[in-house]
């Protein structure tokens, strides 16, 4: 699939700010199966030392700062993105979750290399924490015994069978406590959920974030959190990889899934972040387009 995107993220203050750093992840990742062209990064006003870093996790970060007097930020980004499917399954994705469970909780330095680095996934972060009630509510899909993608998928589905899709629900800062309760959040929340229960078994989990396609096939239902960045989960599967799932939506991400970066949890691939002088208060904007390019004009105008 061939995709445009158009990412916009505007701050209006109520009053002047004088200075302002800031970090963004909005530009996507290469990977294997995503490649990204013509990339364009766009700031208002004018920024001076705008540089591109990874980041620990290897996502892209753009530094800018802003040295005149603004009463607004906007940046857009804009690229052209051509995403495969993902790797197939292979023989070692028939891993029980109990084995994977004891990959993730070795002696440090034991195992291969792609094990020890996943094990910083099976800890606590800053919004998920390992707690008994994620475990309890975990448990009934991951019998003795039973493959690890089988649970995760089931894990999977339940919470999107469970857990109702409600923007008004939630905040940032709502724990996954409330969120268990009230059975209600929206993509962020019910990744960090699917974290949460998965870390409590023993296993390692990581946030994905990035974007869908907004324009479903003809007869199909538009996918939850498709106008905005989208999060997702995926999983370690010792001896094969990390394995995606969306329990906002109950699927498989596949190729309409664009992925930006990935990290512990929200905080690591916060979209936009920094710190100013002066300011005020302010009104945030965002606006996502994601296109297929054989429906996308020449032109388009700006929001």
């Amino acid at each position: 699939m061939r995709y445009k995107l158009r990412h916009l993220t505007r701050y209006e203050y109520s009053g002047p700010a004088t200075l302002s750093h800031n970090e963004a992840r909005i530009l996507p990742r290469q990977l294997p199966w995503q490649t990204c062209n013509n990339t364009q990064l766009t700031i208002s006003p004018n920024p001076v030392g705008l540089t591109e870093r990874q980041d620990f996790f290897g996502n892209r970060v753009a530094y800018f700062a802003i040295e005149v007097v603004h009463n607004s930020l906007e940046v857009v980004v804009t690229s052209e993105v051509e995403t495969l499917p993902r790797p197939a399954q292979d023989i070692f994705s028939g891993t029980s979750w109990e084995d994977a469970a004891a990959e993730m909780s070795c002696a440090p330095g034991y195992g291969n290399r792609d094990s020890i680095a996943a094990r910083l996934y099976g800890l606590d972060s800053p919004f998920v924490s390992q707690q008994p009630a994620l475990l309890d509510y975990a448990r009934p899909s991951f019998a003795r015994g039973r493959l690890l993608l089988d649970a995760l998928l089931e894990l999977n589905r339940r919470i999107f069978d469970e857990f109702s899709y409600d923007e008004d629900s939630t905040t940032l800062a709502t724990p996954l406590s409330e969120v268990l309760e009230s059975r209600r959040g929206v993509c962020q929340d019910f990744a960090h959920l699917l974290i949460g229960c998965l870390r409590s078994m023993g296993l390692a989990a990581r946030y994905v974030s990035g974007y869908m396609e907004t324009s479903p096939p003809p007869g199909q239902e538009k996918l939850l959190g498709a106008d905005a960045t989208h999060a997702w989960v995926a999983v370690f599967i010792p001896g094969w990889g990390w394995q995606e799932v969306d329990p906002t939506n109950g699927c498989v991400p596949d190729e309409r899934y664009i992925v930006l970066g990935w990290g512990r949890d929200f905080s690591d691939v916060t979209p936009l972040k920094g710190v100013m002088s002066g300011g005020g208060e302010h009104k945030l904007t965002v606006a996502v387009d994601v296109t297929p390019l054989a429906e996308a004009p020449a032109e388009r105008a700006l929001l």
